[in-house]
């Protein structure tokens, strides 16, 4: 399969342009609005559900997990990575999006990470490793022990990606992911993150070995192109490779919309995480 790191469209085009098929915030005219209801619905879920808040799994400020056990400890648990391009957000916004988990009987976990630019990639990618150790180790003390499907959306779906091989973790959902740090390092989400050669080759999950368990990669149609290609590409290579799991384009959802079919009990995420462990 031949595959090149830049799109065909990039050598023509202005900083402007390469720009904004990344800024998701100005793809999404009413962003800032989602981003507040999302933001004031995850303070209401997360003052029902303070029984396992705030555990540290590392020395740094944000290496922290959410743990929102189910009622039975070998329940499923769906391990959900927060986005912001590895620069922004926090852990604590997102817990409202795992109620669809919640209303089958599954646990959730939501770990922080440190952001760039006071974190490289590469240390993002390994804190990130560490939080799973934490997990398969404490988990079961805080009432999960069940199997693990590792999710993330935007930044957290490629660090969803780079943590599928984990010995914890049976299935992964990638959501809104990017699986190829090339583009990336030419546009304005560099002026923090400093990009390396080496990174891009070791942390790119297009570059990298296939994992072979099953891992569901989604999309909203309504996205920039860049980022449904992302997801598109990395499918059709890891369907070369033999490896499992749907491709999923969840129809006229945006960057933000997306993690809706997540939070319904029967939107297309559920189903899809519901689907990977009945596989």
């Amino acid at each position: 399969m031949s595959y090149a790191p830049l799109p065909g469209f990039w050598a023509s085009a202005t900083q402007d342009e390469r720009d904004a098929c990344y800024d998701n915030n100005r793809a999404v005219p009413d962003s800032a609005a989602l981003i507040e209801a999302r933001n004031a619905a995850a303070a209401s879920f997360r003052a029902t559900h303070a029984g396992h808040l705030g555990l540290a799994y590392g020395p740094n400020e944000r290496n922290v997990w959410d743990l929102f056990p189910a009622a039975r400890a070998d329940a499923p648990c769906l391990v959900f990575i927060h986005g912001g391009y590895w620069q922004r957000n926090r852990r604590e916004d997102f817990c409202a999006f795992m109620a669809g988990a919640h209303a089958h009987g599954w646990a959730a976990a939501l770990p922080g990470y440190s952001l760039a630019p006071d974190a490289t990639l590469t240390q993002i990618v390994a804190e990130i490793i560490a939080a799973l150790d934490w997990l398969q180790e404490n988990g079961p003390k805080h009432g999960i022990a069940g199997r693990v499907i590792v999710s993330g959306w935007s930044a957290g779906g490629h660090l969803a990606a780079m943590a599928l091989g984990h010995p914890l973790v049976s299935a992964g959902l990638a959501i809104s992911g990017i699986y190829e740090l090339a583009p990336i390092r030419e546009t304005y989400l560099n002026e923090k993150l400093h990009l390396t050669e080496t990174e891009l080759a070791a942390l790119s999950p297009m570059r990298l070995p296939m994992v072979p368990k099953p891992l569901a990669i989604a999309y909203g149609t309504k996205e920039t192109r860049e980022l449904i290609r992302h997801s598109r590409d990395f499918h059709a290579a890891r369907a070369a490779a033999h490896c499992p799991g749907p491709l999923i384009p969840v129809p006229n959802a945006d960057h933000f919309r997306i993690l809706h079919a997540l939070e319904s009990p029967q939107g297309a995420l559920m189903r899809a995480a519901l689907d990977l462990l009945a596989a």
